[in-house]
């Protein structure tokens, strides 16, 4: 179940109905979708994950504008891992929506609405989030490195990613619930930088 933390503040909380109540007036969904049960393995392609959920894509794509999907498969083997994660976290924006739906493993997105505080989501398995076009934003994953994702997207190329050069992703710390606890009632939460 995902974590959602306010660093300035330090709220964080795992309700699904909180979260997405949280979320709603930032146009982004946040949904908890089953993943036992469809006989996926370790070594499973890319292809036989899009097979396992393709009932899911579907009902994606008739809700939204969404015609194509792709899998993010990686752990800290992966070749190139760690170019691959600088693109996705520095702040930026996207033209369309981004949604991932997380089937393994955990990832941190933060958001920057700019009308309140920089918050982040962290998502694991089951967790599906849908971050709207122009959404100010940058992700992380947690410190084992490892996550499985079903990506949707509006175009059939992809999003490309529109860069911010402000800084503000380097204001704040990714911290997981393995790298993290906070005493009052140990959930995950990232921190503002001192």
């Amino acid at each position: 179940m995902a974590i959602l933390s306010i660093p300035v503040t330090g709220e964080s909380f795992s309700d699904a109905e909180k979260i997405r109540d949280f979320l709603r007036p930032f146009g982004i969904w946040y949904e908890n979708w089953p993943t036992a049960g469809k006989g996926l393995k370790q070594a499973s392609s890319d292809n036989e994950i899009l097979s396992a959920y393709s009932e899911e894509i579907e009902t994606l794509k008739l809700r939204a504008s969404f015609v194509t999907a792709d899998v993010i498969n990686v752990n800290p083997d992966t070749e190139g891992l760690e170019a691959m994660l600088a693109k996705f976290s520095k702040e930026h924006t996207h033209s369309e929506d981004e949604l991932r739906f997380c089937i393994e493993g955990r990832g941190i997105f933060h958001i920057n609405p700019q009308s309140s505080a920089v918050f982040s989501i962290e998502m694991e398995a089951g967790d599906l989030i849908n971050v709207p076009a122009g959404t100010r934003h940058w992700f992380n994953l947690c410190a084992e490195k490892s996550i499985r994702v079903i990506r949707l997207f509006e175009d059939s190329t992809g999003w490309t990613p529109h860069y911010l050069e402000n800084g503000v992703d380097s204001q704040y710390e990714t911290l997981c619930f393995s790298e993290l606890k906070i005493k009052s009632d140990d959930v995950r939460t990232s921190v503002v930088k001192p």
